[in-house]
């Protein structure tokens, strides 16, 4: 498990040692991921930020899976799990 957001790379590692994250965050930054995947993004202060999302990427580097929008991005890990599932059979 990966994590994606356009913050820098000193912002989301102060981010993940404060919210104590176990995973790593990859940094966006220049926006080449989300405009190759064509990710969905808004615009707020002045800065691209990603929409919530969930990507199932296979080892192969193909998307398998996608939950967008997420309200409640905690609350989504059941369908996640059944996403995976889902994919497995």
């Amino acid at each position: 498990m990966y994590g994606v957001s356009t913050q820098r790379p000193d912002q989301l590692a102060a981010f993940a040692a404060h919210a104590r994250i176990r995973f790593p965050l990859l940094s966006d930054a220049d926006l080449r991921l989300s405009a190759a995947l064509r990710l969905p993004t808004f615009r707020a202060a002045g800065v691209d930020r990603l929409k919530r999302l969930t990507l199932l990427v296979a080892a192969d580097r193909t998307v398998r899976g996608v939950l967008y929008p997420l309200d409640d991005p905690a609350g989504s890990v059941e369908d996640a799990l059944a996403l995976i599932d889902a994919q497995s059979t």
